[in-house]
C-alpha cells in the first residue's frame, strides 16, 4: 500500500566562512597539481543551475556540509590543533544541534577515513533492529506494509551515532571527546539565530512533528520556530555534556539511555537497555577499487553505496572513452549499469553478519566486464515492471573534511525519514530514527524511496539495516588525494554520488561544475530512468524513448557536499539545489 511521506529538503546557505578565500587562479588551470585541466561542460539550455560558478577556497583546509555553524565548528577544531578526523566529530555532533532534520544522535552513519600516512579505514554506526523485532511486524492482516516502520515508537532502530563518533575519535582523532563537543554544546547551550531554512523546514514539517512532543519545542501555538529568534536546547545540552563527561556511555548505559528506554516504553516502543547495552560500532575494510588508474575508498555493507558505485564504475570502465556527457547514449549507458548494479544490490546485498555478501565477486573487473556485455547500446533491457515511485526527500546529511595535513573523512549519517519518526525525547532532546523501514519490511514490496528489496534484507533481531549512504574518498592516478564525497537522498545517494566522481574523472569538470551538472538516475525497479527538470535535451529525451526508456522527471537529485584539491590548496561546495557554498568553512 502507499505510505504516507514526510520529507524534508535539505537546505545549504549560500554564504562561506570568513576565514574562505576564493581560488586565485581559474579552475581551468590546474595541470600543475597533477590533475588533467578542468573543461567547461555544456549544460542544457533549459538548465537552472549554470556552469562556472566559483567554489569556495581554502589554501590549508576544508569542510563542506549542510549547516554553515556545524562547519564552523570543525573549523574551530583544526584552528585548535586537531585533525580530520576530530574536526569531523565536531561537525557530526553540531549538526545534531543546528540541522535536527537529518544531524543527530538518535540515529546513525557510516564514515571513510583516509589519513595522510596512507592508512585507511570505515567505520560502521547503522542504526540496529532492537531484540524485540520480528520479520513481518510492519505487515497488515493481508500481508502489506504500515506506515509503523515510518513515524511513531515502533519505527526506531537502536541509534549508533554516538557510539560511532566516539569510536572513530578514540583510534584516528588527536583531541579528547570533550573538546570537540564544545562547540555543539555551546550552540545547544545558548543558542543560535534560526535561519530561513530551519524556520520553512519546521513549518513544512508541522503536522508531521506536532503529533508527538516536538511541538512543545519547535513550534508556538502551531508555529514554528521564527526567523531571527534565538533557539536555545537546554535538554539537548545536558546529554551532549552528559557525552562529553562520561563518554558514550551515559547515552548507552547512564542516563541518558535510561531516559530514551522509558521515551519507548511510554509510546509503544521496543527499544530496551539491553538493546543499548548490545550496540557496538563496527570498523569494516573500505571497499577499494581503482576506476581509469584513480583509487577510490567506499563503504562496505551495511552501506550498500560502496559496492554499488564500484559495480557501477566497473562497468563504465569498459567504455575506452564514454559518450558525451547530456547525450541519449551517456544517459542510456549509464542508467543501463545503474540498473544492473542496482539489480544485485537490491537482492544480494545485506549485514554481512546476517548473510554473505558475494564482495568480491560484485567488486569485480570480470564479473563487471561480463554484465557490461549485455548492454545493448540500441534498445533498453527491461526489468519486471513495477508502479512504485521514488520519494523525493533529502532527509540525510552529508560531510566531506580535510585538514591542513591532508587527512580525509567522508561521513553521511542520517535520521532515514526527514526529522526520523517524529518522536522527539524532550526530556533528552533529540529526534529518534525511522530505519526499520531501510528493511524489506515487505520482501518484494516497494519502501517509502520505492525500492524493491528482498529477502537478504529482511528484518532480523540484532540485524543492520541496508543502506544507500556512500561516503567515498578519491585519490588520483598519483596516489594523492584528490575528491571526498557523498551525499543525501535516499537510493539517489548512490547515483549522485558517482555521477559527481565522473564528472570530475571522465568530463573533466572543476568541482564547481561537477555538482551542477544535471543528474540522472535508475534503481532497477521501479524501471524508470528519473531526470531532473530541465536536464535532459528534448531531442535526448525523444532518443531515449525510442530504444525504450520510461522517462519521470524530478524536481532534484540527492544533496551532496564535496571538497575537492585544486592548485594552492581546497575547493568546497556544498549542494548547489539548495542554495549554494553556504555549509563550506575553510582557511
Amino acid at each position: 500500500m502507499p505510505r504516507p511521506l514526510h520529507l524534508h529538503h535539505a537546505f545549504a546557505f549560500l554564504l562561506v566562512a570568513s576565514a574562505c578565500q576564493r581560488a586565485p587562479t581559474p579552475s581551468s588551470s590546474l595541470g600543475a597539481t597533477g590533475i588533467p585541466p578542468r573543461r567547461a561542460p555544456a549544460f542544457p539550455a533549459g538548465w537552472r543551475l549554470p556552469a562556472g560558478e566559483a567554489a569556495a577556497f581554502g589554501e590549508h583546509f576544508m569542510i563542506a556540509s549542510n549547516e554553515r555553524r556545524a562547519s564552523d565548528a570543525g573549523n574551530e577544531i583544526i584552528r585548535a590543533g586537531g585533525n580530520a578526523v576530530d574536526a569531523a566529530v565536531a561537525v557530526g555532533f553540531a549538526l545534531a544541534v543546528t540541522y535536527p532534520v537529518a544531524g543527530n544522535v538518535g540515529g546513525g552513519g557510516f564514515m571513510v577515513i583516509r589519513m595522510a600516512d596512507g592508512r585507511a579505514a570505515a567505520i560502521d554506526y547503522r542504526e540496529m533492529a532492537p531484540l524485540a523485532s520480528s520479520r513481518d511486524m510492519y505487515l497488515d492482516a493481508q500481508g502489506n506494509p504500515t506506515n509503523e516502520s515510518i513515524v511513531g515508537y515502533r519505527a526506531s532502530g537502536v541509534p549508533g551515532a554516538v557510539a560511532g563518533m566516539a569510536e572513530a575519535l578514540s583510534k584516528y582523532g588527536t583531541m579528547p571527546l570533550a573538546r570537540v563537543m564544545e562547540p555543539a554544546i555551546r550552540l545547544a547551550r545558548d543558542g543560535f539565530t534560526v535561519d530561513s531554512s530551519l524556520s520553512r523546514s519546521l513549518t513544512a514539517s508541522r503536522d508531521y512533528l506536532t503529533r508527538f512532543d516536538a511541538k512543545d519545542v519547535f513550534y508556538t501555538e502551531g508555529q514554528a520556530l521564527a526567523l531571527g529568534t534565538t533557539f536555545k536546547q537546554p535538554a539537548l545540552a545536558r546529554t551532549l555534556q552528559l557525552i562529553a563527561d562520561q563518554g558514550p556511555k551515559a547515552f548507552y548505559g547512564g542516563e541518558v539511555g535510561d531516559s530514551l528506554v522509558a521515551a519507548m516504553q511510554r509510546g509503544g516502543g521496543i527499544i530496551t537497555r539491553q538493546d543499548l547495552l548490545n550496540y557496538k560500532a563496527e570498523w569494516r575494510t573500505p571497499i577499494r577499487s581503482t576506476y581509469r588508474g584513480y583509487s577510490l575508498f567506499t563503504m562496505p555493507p551495511a552501506s550498500s553505496g560502496g559496492i554499488t558505485i564500484t559495480e557501477t564504475l566497473n562497468m563504465l570502465e569498459t567504455w575506452d572513452t564514454l559518450p558525451a556527457f547530456g547525450s541519449a547514449a551517456y544517459a542510456h549507458v549509464l542508467a543501463s549499469a545503474y540498473q544492473r548494479a542496482f539489480i544485485d544490490r537490491n537482492s544480494k546485498l545485506a549485514d554481512p553478519k546476517f548473510v554473505a555478501v558475494p564482495i568480491d565477486q560484485l567488486t569485480s573487473k570480470a564479473y563487471a566486464r561480463a554484465l557490461a556485455r549485455t548492454i545493448d547500446l540500441t534498445k533498453k533491457t527491461p526489468t519486471p515492471p513495477n508502479g512504485s515511485q521514488i520519494a523525493d526527500g533529502m532527509h540525510t546529511t552529508h560531510y566531506s573534511v580535510v585538514d591542513d595535513k591532508g587527512n580525509a573523512v567522508a561521513t553521511t549519517t542520517t535520521l532515514n525519514n526527514g526529522y526520523g519518526s517524529a518522536v522527539y525525547l524532550k526530556n533528552v532532546g533529540f529526534f529518534m530514527n525511522d530505519e526499520m523501514d531501510d528493511f524489506a519490511t515487505a520482501p518484494g514490496k516497494p519502501n517509502m524511496f520505492g525500492l524493491v528489496q528482498f529477502e537478504a534484507n529482511a528484518i532480523a533481531p540484532g540485524k543492520r539495516m541496508l543502506s544507500a549512504m556512500s561516503p567515498s574518498i578519491v585519490l588520483d592516478q598519483k596516489g594523492e588525494l584528490l575528491l571526498v564525497v557523498g551525499a543525501a537522498g535516499g537510493p539517489r545517494i548512490i547515483t549522485a554520488t558517482s555521477q559527481v566522481i565522473l564528472n570530475v574523472i571522465d568530463h573533466r569538470m572543476n568541482l564547481s561544475d561537477a555538482m551542477r551538472a544535471p543528474r540522472l538516475h535508475h534503481q532497477a525497479l521501479p524501471d524508470t530512468l528519473f531526470y531532473e527538470t530541465g536536464g535532459l535535451t528534448q531531442s535526448a529525451q525523444d532518443s531515449l524513448r525510442v530504444i525504450g526508456h520510461g522517462l519521470r522527471f524530478i524536481g532534484a537529485s540527492a544533496n551532496v557536499n564535496a571538497v575537492m584539491r585544486v592548485r594552492g590548496g581546497w575547493e568546497g561546495v556544498s549542494e548547489p539545489r539548495s542554495g549554494g557554498t553556504g555549509g563550506t568553512s575553510a582557511r
